[in-house]
């Protein structure tokens, strides 16, 4: 496998920051997100945006008669 200066750099800075938080992600989010609010700079808080579910087709009476071969009435 070839060598990448650029992810080894990422990778060792990755293990630097969860060392200095003992391994823990949800204390380094913790102490980013008060480092953040206190340096002064804007924090957008918008919205968590949704994938949209496609609405389920639900056929018609006559779509049903029309594959099962005869009115449901019957």
């Amino acid at each position: 496998m070839s060598r990448n200066a650029i992810l080894e750099d990422l990778h060792a800075v990755r293990r630097k920051i969860l060392a200095d938080c003992k391994g823990d992600t949800a204390t380094y989010l913790r102490e980013a997100h008060e480092r953040l609010a206190v340096s002064g700079r804007p924090i957008s808080h918008r919205p968590q945006r949704l994938i949209r579910q496609p609405e389920p087709v639900i056929p018609s009476d006559t779509a049903t008669e029309a594959v099962a071969g005869a009115p449901l009435d019957q």
